[in-house]
């Protein structure tokens, strides 16, 4: 089973459009994240029914945030994006008359809901502006990286 990417590429996104971009385009953003503009529009309309974006058709239209990142959790961003599945794991089902495959299946099930719950009161406690700041601290390293560089050239 694939990975569910949206959540992760919606938080690229949002930081991206704080620091480098008032307003963008489903194109632009497509580009950005190397996917079609109607899976960009899709993905983003959960951000605008939440309130954290709005966006404008026709000329000189796009997307844009509505508030600040540290207003927004983690939480905020999953939920947006539709709650996709967190466990690529569970149950088989195959046999599901099968005593060792219900009980396997019944503390799969309960191990990961209460990983489930822990991760949904984590993702309540991060903002994407913290995100941001882990940005701008990894920018930063490699800028003096870089400068480290070119000094010993």
């Amino acid at each position: 089973m694939p990975r569910d990417s949206r959540m992760s590429r919606m938080l690229h996104v949002l930081i991206h459009m704080e620091k480098h971009v008032k307003r963008a385009t489903s194109e632009e953003i497509a580009k950005m994240l190397g996917t079609n503009a109607v899976v960009v529009r899709r993905m983003m309309a959960g951000l605008r029914d939440k309130g954290f974006m709005i966006s404008e058709k026709g000329h000189n239209g796009g997307w844009e945030l509505t508030c600040d990142l540290d207003a927004i959790t983690l939480l905020d961003v999953y939920n947006a994006v539709g709650s996709p599945p967190l466990f690529n794991i569970g149950s088989h089902g195959d046999q599901p008359e099968c005593i060792v495959e219900q009980a396997v299946d019944a503390r799969m099930e309960k191990t990961l809901g209460e990983a489930e719950t822990l991760l949904m009161k984590r993702f309540q406690t991060i903002t994407v502006s913290d995100l941001a700041k882990d940005f701008e601290k990894a920018l930063d390293k490699r800028r003096e990286s870089d400068k480290k560089i070119c000094v010993s050239k």
